[in-house]
């Protein structure tokens, strides 16, 4: 993989997301009950954002190992900091 310079600084992005922005997007995958595509994530989200901007976070999101975008385009939140930490409190657990 590139640094991430390379992948998120193409010369065609007119505008970057706000924090704000990437925020909502991530909550609102988070507390989806099902497993969403990216059109039904867009028309759900609370506040609208430009599509090409909603893209971006996305990839950014996928990028990062937040998400995870299923064949079928189904977007799967997988972020768990709280269960690694679980995982890596258990003794007999080896982290290599």
């Amino acid at each position: 993989m590139g640094s991430t310079l390379a992948v998120f600084k193409p010369s065609n992005i007119l505008r970057y997301p706000r924090l704000d922005t990437v925020l909502m997007v991530e909550e609102t995958i988070h507390k989806a009950k099902d497993y969403p595509t990216k059109a039904e994530l867009y028309r759900s989200l609370p506040r609208k954002t430009m599509y090409q901007t909603f893209k971006l976070i996305l990839d950014y999101l996928e990028y990062s190992g937040k998400i995870f975008i299923a064949k079928d385009g189904s977007i799967i939140w997988i972020w768990d900091p709280e269960g690694a930490r679980k995982l890596l409190n258990k003794k007999h657990l080896v982290v290599r």
